[in-house]
């Protein structure tokens, strides 16, 4: 693997995705340690060579990971990665995340220094003609496949926001399995969310909301909609949320843990009251009722499937007890 690794761009899906590569084939290479900067009030540059500089107690190799809000190092950080490209240390991987890199700093000493001793990668958001490609790609790795009908609907469905396209695929596949879609099938599925949303849902859970959780489950069932696509949306956040937690009684900030998850602004609140609400403990008791809940969706064990999904909802709001 090369030394350097700067991935920047304004596409936070497609720019997660490729740092999730480099990190796993990093891993694969035995760098296991993972050491993660954010550059904000009260960060030294001084930290990455000071990083770079230590050995490791558990680990031969590491990744270095400093994640910047824009793609301007400044002063102080432009030396320090020119004089660390140009002796970078044996067994160590430096990822630099950021923001869009302007055509300006393109022009700079410190990127020159990057893109000769390194790998640069730049995001770029699709544009309408390359989305249904994008999808049907996306679908190729679920084993699925799509006609162009389909494919341009959930285009049209998704407007240019692929988080929303893989979720709404991963929702395809819940609901109709691998192997080929039709754009019936796409209807469907966008149909029986259309009045009480899966996600409204689970965001009213998250906020503690127990009576609005009751009314739009109840919604949910009368409309159809599939018990399996309930639960892959409680348990992705549940599991979300025992991940933030882990990393907050390790000690990290609550700002760089709800960054790290790419929380949105908007759920910001309502993250930061579930994490409140529920020790690590708890959570990991509902991925276990998650987990049976996902045997009883596949026929192995017997059980009220909707009882239960209101009762983890509930669990998820802090009311596990209300009646509805």
């Amino acid at each position: 693997m090369a030394p350097v690794y700067w991935v920047s761009g304004d596409e936070p899906f497609q720019l997660d995705q490729a740092c999730n590569m480099i990190r796993d084939a990093a891993k694969t290479q035995g760098y296991s340690e993972r050491q993660v900067f954010h550059v904000e009030r009260g960060f030294s540059w001084e930290q990455l060579q000071q990083s770079a500089d230590s050995l490791s107690l558990f680990a031969e190799r590491k990744l270095i990971e400093v994640r910047m809000p824009s793609g301007k190092p400044g002063k102080e950080g432009s030396k320090v990665l020119q004089a660390y490209v140009t002796n970078p240390p044996q067994d160590t991987i430096l990822l630099l995340v950021s923001g869009k890199l302007e055509p300006a700093a393109q022009k700079t000493k410190w990127f020159k220094a990057v893109e000769q001793g390194g790998v640069i990668v730049q995001v770029w958001p699709l544009d309408a003609t390359r989305l249904p490609q994008w999808l049907q790609q996306r679908m190729k790795l679920r084993d699925m496949s799509a006609t162009p009908e389909a494919l341009r609907l959930l285009a049209d469905r998704i407007e240019g926001n692929l988080l929303a396209a893989d979720q709404e695929i991963e929702k395809l596949l819940l609901l109709y399995g691998p192997g080929h879609i039709e754009a019936g099938q796409v209807q469907s599925a966008v149909a029986n969310s259309a009045r009480f949303d899966v996600f409204t849902l689970v965001d009213e859970a998250l906020s503690g909301n127990a009576a609005r959780v009751c009314r739009i489950l109840h919604g949910l069932r009368s409309e159809g909609t599939e018990p399996v696509l309930l639960l892959w949306a409680l348990a992705r956040e549940i599991r979300a949320l025992t991940q933030m937690r882990q990393a907050l009684a390790a000690g990290e900030a609550v700002e760089r843990v709800l960054a790290a998850h790419f929380v949105w602004d908007k759920r910001k609140p309502m993250i930061r009251k579930a994490l409140q609400r529920h020790a690590t403990s708890g959570l990991e008791t509902m991925l276990q009722q998650c987990h049976q809940l996902d045997r009883l969706t596949k026929g192995y064990r017997a059980g009220e499937v909707w009882d239960e999904l209101l009762e983890l909802a509930l669990e998820v709001a802090g009311k596990p007890a209300l009646a509805c």
